[in-house]
């Protein structure tokens, strides 16, 4: 498949290693051309992923996947032009976290709204799909390296783009029964606010690598 990942951070340089790594066709997206992170990843990856600008990387995606900084998606998304989002499934894998105020950060949008439902609205005419953000970049890429099987969540509007998203899932390591459909693009309300929680889980555990399993009675 061909895929966009906007955003040269470690998400977003993670996700598209992995994803290049199983075989897909990987253009890593940027405000700049000429980008060293992601420059110098399209070198790192060899054949299958090259670097480009947030516009050429999403004419080039069948898929979007969106691992910019959640306060900067939206301008991200501008940059990559609501032409080239047009009936694309996009995964939302940012959380709208501020750091303004040091450790902890807080939410810049909660409760009755979500960072996917912004995206949503903005591009009415993508297909949203909120996804990976509940677990940090390695165990986005290798939930087999955890002591025990985990679950992942995705929320969206449309069933056919989220089954497109647990197919890109699955190549990633996630079994498709451990990924659990929590409901509509509003469900992301939940989800990024479980960073609130997993933010002190992290300092309580002291590790990064670490992620929940669903037990029902």
């Amino acid at each position: 498949m061909r895929i966009a990942v906007l955003g040269t951070g470690v998400v977003g340089r993670t996700l598209a290693t992995k994803l290049v790594q199983v075989g897909h066709d990987v253009v890593m997206g940027s405000r700049d051309a000429a980008n060293e992170a992601a420059a110098e990843w399209a070198t790192s990856v060899g054949n299958g992923g090259r670097a480009g600008t947030f516009a050429e990387a999403a004419r080039h995606g069948e898929l979007i996947v969106n691992a910019t900084a959640g306060e900067a998606s939206l301008a991200a998304l501008a940059l990559a032009g609501a032409e080239h989002l047009e009936g694309k499934v996009l995964m939302d894998v940012a959380n709208p976290l501020d750091f303004s105020k040091g450790m902890p950060p807080s939410l810049t949008v909660s409760n009755t709204d979500s960072l996917a439902e912004q995206i949503q609205r903005a591009y009415p005419a993508a297909r949203v799909v909120k996804a990976l953000n509940t677990v940090n970049a390695s165990v986005m890429v290798d939930p087999g390296g955890l002591s025990a099987p985990t679950n992942l969540f995705v929320a969206g509007d449309e069933a056919a783009a989220k089954a497109e998203v647990v197919a890109v899932l699955g190549s990633l390591g996630w079994a498709p029964e451990r990924v659990l459909d929590v409901g509509d693009v509003t469900a992301a309300r939940g989800l990024e606010a479980w960073l609130l929680l997993w933010v002190r889980m992290m300092q309580a555990l002291g590790t990064p690598t670490f992620n929940v399993a669903i037990v029902t009675g």
